[in-house]
């Protein structure tokens, strides 16, 4: 494959909220890496955010945006020796695989995610929202048959980070009963991990009445099922369930409020989503229910292996929307407006 010596990209650069279509050299093969022709790349609503933050130094000034990708392999570094790597192949891309070191402070502790000193694509350094990128092998998880690249893409982030949370954080197991609030890109892939791969009975709220029908026919009772605009306290206290963990997705005031007075005692609360920045945790029923509240950030690598493995099987279907990369501004917008159901994947 003729490889081009530049490319076109979205960039973040510092002082300004708006990204950046431009043209850059094609980085090189790195020699402990891969080189990727991206092949889509997934939009987050994390995207507007890094857009907008202005106050973390260790951020370049200048970089390529996207967190979320999945493309073919066009070159291999001479250090890497792994079969699983061959020109032609497929992989989709952890944006934050950590640097491996046994003298990290977090690497070596199973924290890869948040590895200080390690490649953070499209996250203060170059990532996917590009034609082509260079990453280490330590990011890069072959793609199995049958799963598209789109999927591919997505699944690194708006799967893997629900996965992580329920089964490596909070351990969600089949004999629990949980409550799912939201059922946006992250959380209808949760309700697929709790429900169709664990196997745990799940109640699930949202606002949208097109969310809880997809829930539906994904198999969830209608019995468990809250309408809009039901008091979530009062149905639960109505029908007498007792919930073992609550999967907050959403991060509203009211929301949060509510998990903490629906989780019985001894029971837990996934933090995932960040619809406020700030929440009231309260503290004395949060220590007379003896309460365990677990928070999750992104994925691993294994995590990744398992979601992929998990969407070849057809245990969980993402929904995607497809999108053209050079108009990512648009759908970032309509992402952020509400106007698209799940995820969506641009592609060159």
């Amino acid at each position: 494959m003729s490889i081009p010596a530049t490319m076109h990209a979205w960039r973040k650069h510092k002082g300004n909220s708006v990204p950046v279509w431009e043209e850059i050299p094609v980085p090189s093969v790195p020699p402990t890496g891969l080189l990727v022709k991206l092949l889509a790349s997934g939009v987050c609503h994390s995207d507007q955010a890094l857009l907008d933050v202005e106050d973390r130094p260790q951020f370049n000034d200048v970089y390529t945006l996207g967190h979320e990708g999945c493309g073919e392999i066009v070159g291999i570094g001479p250090q890497v020796t792994d079969p699983r790597f061959e020109i032609g192949g497929k992989v989709a891309l952890l944006a934050v695989p950590g640097c491996g070191l046994d003298t990290c402070s977090e690497c070596s502790r199973d924290l890869a995610q948040l590895c200080p000193s390690g490649m953070h694509h499209g996250i203060g350094q170059d990532g996917f929202y590009a034609e082509y990128v260079g990453i280490d092998v330590r990011g890069a998880v072959p793609l199995p048959d049958g799963v598209p690249p789109e999927v591919g893409a997505i699944a690194t982030d708006a799967v893997t980070t629900a996965y992580h949370g329920i089964v490596r954080r909070a351990r969600v197991q089949a004999t629990e009963t949980v409550f799912l609030f939201g059922l946006g890109g992250l959380g209808f892939n949760a309700l697929q991990i709790v429900h169709s791969h664990i196997g745990a009975r799940v109640l699930v709220s949202d606002l949208r009445p097109e969310k809880l029908a997809a829930a539906r026919a994904l198999g969830v009772p209608k019995a468990d099922i809250i309408p809009p605009g039901t008091s979530i306290p009062d149905f639960i206290t109505e029908h007498g369930v007792q919930i073992d963990t609550v999967l907050e997705f959403v991060g509203a005031a009211q929301t949060f409020a509510d998990a903490q007075r629906i989780v019985r005692p001894g029971g837990k609360i996934l933090c995932i989503g960040t619809g406020e920045r700030v929440n009231k945790l309260d503290m004395k029923n949060g220590i007379r229910k003896r309460l365990e509240f677990v928070f999750s950030y992104g994925g691993q690598y294994r995590d990744l292996q398992d979601v992929l493995g998990l969407t070849a099987k057809g245990i969980i279907r993402p929904r995607v929307k497809m999108g053209k990369l050079n108009e990512f501004p648009r759908f970032l917008r309509e992402l952020g407006e509400g106007g698209v159901e799940d995820r969506v994947a641009l592609v060159i």
